[in-house]
């Protein structure tokens, strides 16, 4: 038996339908925003001469502990996010992340020494592990499946913006003659946490997350609302349909919703995700990010004529973000991916190439390919690892799972701006075909393992890695699979039938004894040879 939608009486929000689903994106995406900016802001003040002067000279390995420490926190409270944002919702978490975040900005304002700068790195750091796990996760629960993609790739612009707005910030503070030119950023990142803190209290819960916790009303409300206000709105009652049969499945199975349970039922999709964040740390972006002062006056650019390239630099990121915005639901995630990873470490092997010759056209060139390179990163790795882990990700351990991917950004991301300081001396121009590799090696990992999943709402993601064919193939060998349904958000409200992969595999492959003599590595290869997903109606 179908249970019935809780009955919810008409919205009394000013704001319902698209309006109120781009104000919700806005508003988190001031949480991106402010990673963004914090990972920005301390390019330009570590070379600005009274920085150096108040912390006695930092010495490499001391510069690249004061930006890198602040993925530690990030790295633990990410992994805790998972656990923080299933127990007390998604928008606590947010409110939670930003008073943190401000508090750690504080302190780095006011800092007395490189100590108390690192506590609040560490601080900060705490908020952005928060607000980085909890920020794709809100979104994708609450985007229609068929612009979740151009929603979260505006919400990625957010970040570069973030980041853009530091480098200018920096470089204008730059003129300032006193211990202000460092102070005035890094104290704009306390205004914007406070406003983060008071936007989120004004958005609504995830409708996911109301329904998971049997707050079926509330949930059914803000599902209405973003679809025009409308408690009667077939799409929205199908819509709330699928998600409470998703919960109530999930609920019937009996699997305790651990880690230990995610990794057993759900590894391949695990590491697709833990790998998206790891590659788009891995292919180098972070060295422009934290340090591209430094790679600029490499180059030849000193003094602020660097803080002002890597500023042209960042707006020509910013403007890489917005193709996304129309490619993502069109092409897919897969060839956007793989063709960023094409001209990353092309643009790569030539910054190390101009770097070793050393010669008058040197600087420009530099400009050039990290500015391709930048581009090239803004349209593919920078969006689509932030857009892919949630979206693969079953709601019964979604946050888990997002939690695990952005503590292996944050991990990764800490590795490279630990060691970047150390390898641009070390092995000077060699670091950039260094990372130009591990472009290429992205590349292979996209195409062979990674399946599409444009257009498929998330309730139904089972069918893009044939999970649902598989189980009901293992739990009735004998019995003819159920005729299949329609995307319920794509099609309107569905018969009531059990859901099926559209393009199954052959039974050969399903077998059980088939899949125990296989690898996992074979099990994995085998997704490419999968059809993409497809809705079928109901009338077909």
């Amino acid at each position: 038996m179908i249970p019935e939608p809780p009955t919810t009486t008409p919205s009394r929000r000013w704001l319902v339908g698209q309006p109120l689903l781009y104000a919700m994106s806005v508003f988190a995406s001031i949480g991106v925003f402010l990673f963004g900016y914090d990972q920005g802001v301390m390019s330009g003040i570590i070379t600005g001469p009274y920085f150096k002067s108040y912390f006695n000279q930092p010495k490499s390995l001391e510069v690249g502990t004061m930006v890198a420490v602040l993925e530690i926190g990030a790295f633990v409270t990410s992994l805790a996010a998972g656990r923080i944002g299933d127990v007390i919702g998604r928008k606590r978490t947010l409110f939670y992340g930003a008073v943190v975040f401000t508090i750690g900005g504080a302190i780095q304002t006011l800092s007395v020494g490189f100590w108390s700068m690192v506590l609040g790195r560490i601080v900060s750091g705490c908020g952005v592990g928060l607000l980085s796990c909890i920020v794709p996760i809100y979104q994708s629960e609450i985007s229609p499946p068929n612009h979740r993609g151009a929603l979260a790739c505006m919400e990625f612009t957010g970040n570069i913006i973030g980041y853009s707005s530091s480098v200018w910030i920096d470089y204008f503070c730059s003129y300032i003659e006193s211990n202000l030119s460092w102070q005035i950023p890094l104290f704009i990142q306390c205004v914007i946490g406070i406003i983060l803190a008071v936007g989120s209290l004004l958005m609504p819960e995830s409708p996911r997350w109301l329904i998971d916790t049997d707050k079926e009303e509330e949930g059914m409300r803000v599902i209405a609302d973003l679809h025009g206000g409308d408690p009667n709105n077939p799409v929205a009652l199908a819509e709330f349909q699928e998600i409470k049969d998703k919960v109530l499945e999930d609920r019937q199975s009996g699997e305790a919703r651990s880690y230990i349970m995610m990794w057993r039922k759900y590894k391949r999709r695990v590491l697709l995700a833990m790998s998206s964040q790891a590659f788009a740390q891995l292919n180098g972006i972070n060295v422009i990010s934290y340090y591209a002062p430094r790679v600029f006056e490499q180059a030849g650019w000193i003094g602020r004529d660097a803080i002002l390239m890597t500023g042209i630099n960042s707006i020509i990121y910013v403007l890489s973000t917005l193709p996304p915005w129309v490619l993502v639901d069109r092409w897919g995630r897969r060839a956007i991916l793989m063709s960023g990873a094409v001209i990353m470490s092309i643009a790569l092997g030539l910054t190390g190439y101009w770097l070793y010759i050393d010669v008058p056209a040197t600087p420009n060139a530099v400009v050039i390919c990290v500015i391709v390179f930048n581009a090239a990163f803004g349209y593919s790795w920078g969006p689509i690892p932030w857009l892919y882990p949630p979206e693969i990700m079953p709601l019964s351990v979604r946050a888990k799972g997002v939690s695990l991917s952005t503590a292996t950004n944050w991990a990764f991301n800490w590795i490279v701006g630990e060691l970047t300081p150390t390898l641009q001396e070390l092995i000077e121009w060699r670091l950039y075909p260094m990372h130009g590799f591990f472009c290429v090696c992205s590349f292979i990992l996209v195409y062979f393992l990674y399946p599409e999943t444009k257009g498929v709402p998330l309730e139904e993601m089972d069918a893009v890695f044939g999970e649902d064919a598989r189980q009901e193939m293992l739990e009735n060998e004998d019995t003819p699979l159920p005729s299949e349904r329609a995307s319920l958000v794509e099609h309107g409200p569905p018969a009531p039938t059990t859901y099926q992969a559209i393009h199954a595999p052959p039974p050969r492959e399903q077998s059980g004894e088939n899949m125990s003599r296989e690898g996992w590595f074979s099990r994995l290869l085998r997704g490419r040879k999968r059809r993409d997903y497809e809705a079928v109606s109901t009338g077909d």
